[in-house]
């Protein structure tokens, strides 16, 4: 049951948050919202931010207050607490994203390169895109009005950005003189029922050896407020490396080498196997990189205890050779059929994966009869030693495919494009990458994905390139449905 009334309140033109899309058939669908209109407050409650809108939402009758062309309008709403809305926001801060206060030495996004979208100069540090997005935040920014919110509306998990728990290194790190102990934080954390899984960007020379030892044994008695330690190797853009080299931390970024890679695997290796046993899960894990670099295997799968931190780098390599392996096992060896204009194909992935691919590529164009070549991509861009697939760039790809054979099918990682699947990181866009290489391009995450693709008609401009509303799905076209034997939207 829903009740609709005009109000005369008026609130700030910047008030809410702006309505990006309403779905089909939601309550939101059903009482008329559309893309651009404000929702301002619930309940007479105004909101701040999407975690506002979440929090209270969660009542069977509420007060939705809307603005559309300046006009405020107010819908009594019946519903069940846990009912969605069915709206998604353009952002999730309406009253703006909470930007960092540190001057980490090692920081990733001050090495960009110049020339990208204003967007990803920012230095966001905002515990609510923690918990939106998984974003990993430092806390050194929290206000007690902060902590009073987080106390209210428990949000959790929460990922923070630990680096070292000694509390001078970790100021060293982050360049932050007041930087207050993060233990303390994490205990408040725990004692409010909020979990947080944490990160320690790992600088050689800095906070490895025995800063590390004592990062780990502190982060894990605070489990289970502590869910994950994840530890990854520091990042350096080329343009991050001149900066660098030119003041006191060039020896502090250092590369991962094979033989740093392989210690750092070693050190932690005890600490899993104690953590194991106590907890029953392996709550420290390492980056892929460690493993891939010094040319050993990833964990099994048990290892990563459900992959909390995957979108970190965390069990990305394990979980692509197990999907492969599964899908081997379901069709036992028997060959696949794919479209038969398809004889070549190209995999083009970053530096880092590719070896993996290369020894997974027979076994792909044994099962479905078609050539298959893969391509290691360097990054010229970021620098060559951002070896992630993630951080390709349009021209990059392009520079390195330019000339090549591709085949019949060129397939490029998905997690190079945006949540929308409409652009890499320097703008580039996916029809104008296909129109300079002359090969029809799709997109994957799996080897799984890319049988999908070889099935499916090739006959969009870019290979599943109409893409309804935003999605985070790993390849651009849903092939659960198939209607008319042509690819469906992803929607």
């Amino acid at each position: 049951m829903t009740e609709v009334r005009r109000t005369p309140r008026l609130r700030k033109p910047n008030e809410g948050g702006v309505i990006d899309a309403v779905r089909s058939g939601s309550l939101a669908d059903e009482i008329g919202l559309r893309p651009g209109d404000h929702v301002t407050a619930i309940d007479g409650k105004t909101l701040r931010d999407a975690v506002d809108f979440q929090f209270y939402a969660a009542e069977d009758v509420i007060e939705l207050e809307v603005v559309r062309d300046g006009e405020p309008t107010i819908y009594e709403i019946d519903k069940h607490p846990d009912e969605d809305l069915g709206i998604d926001f353009q952002d999730a801060a309406f009253d703006g994203v909470r930007i960092c206060n540190n001057a980490c030495f090692f920081c990733f996004l001050k090495g960009n390169p110049k020339g990208m979208r204003k967007t990803l100069y920012v230095k966001d540090d905002d515990y609510r895109l923690s918990f939106f997005h998984g974003n990993f935040v430092t806390m050194t920014n929290l206000t007690e009005a902060d902590w009073a919110r987080l106390e209210e509306q428990r949000l959790s998990p929460i990922n923070v950005s630990v680096h070292a728990t000694d509390p001078e290194l970790r100021r060293y790190m982050l360049g932050n003189k007041t930087a207050p102990d993060v233990c303390e934080q994490l205990r408040r954390l725990g004692a409010l029922g909020i979990r947080a899984n944490t990160q320690v960007v790992l600088c050689p020379g800095v906070n490895d050896g025995a800063a590390l030892d004592r990062t780990i044994e502190d982060l894990a008695a605070l489990y289970p407020t502590v869910q994950t330690i994840s530890i990854v190797p520091v990042g350096a853009t080329a343009t991050a490396e001149e900066r660098i080299e030119r003041g006191e931390h060039a020896l502090e970024v250092e590369g991962c080498t094979p033989a740093h890679a392989a210690a750092i695997a070693r050190q932690v290796a005890p600490y899993q196997q104690r953590f194991r046993k106590q907890h029953g899960k392996t709550l420290v894990y390492i980056a892929d990189e460690y493993y891939l670099i010094s040319g050993q295997a990833p964990p099994a799968a048990a290892h990563y205890d459900g992959f909390a931190q995957f979108e970190n780098g965390i069990g990305m390599a394990r979980s692509l050779i197990d999907d492969w392996k599964r899908l081997q096992r379901e069709h036992r060896g028997a060959s696949l059929p794919v479209r038969s204009d398809i004889k070549r194909i190209s995999l083009c992935a970053a530096t880092l994966i590719a070896p993996t691919l290369a020894r997974m590529a027979p076994e792909l164009a044994a099962l479905t009869g078609i050539e298959v070549t893969v391509h290691a991509l360097s990054n010229t861009f970021f620098g060559p030693r951002v070896n992630v697939s993630g951080l390709l760039v349009a021209q990059d790809i392009e520079a390195e495919l330019r000339g090549r054979d591709l085949g019949d099918l060129a397939v490029l990682p998905r997690y190079a494009l945006d949540y929308t699947g409409s652009r890499f990181l320097d703008d580039g866009t996916p029809g104008q990458l296909q129109q300079a290489l002359g090969v029809p391009l799709a997109f994957a995450s799996t080897l799984r994905e890319v049988l999908q693709i070889l099935r499916e008609p090739l006959e969009s401009p870019v290979t599943g390139a109409s893409v309804a509303g935003k999605t985070n799905g790993k390849s651009w076209v849903d092939y659960s449905a198939v209607e008319g034997g042509a690819p469906v939207a992803a929607r």
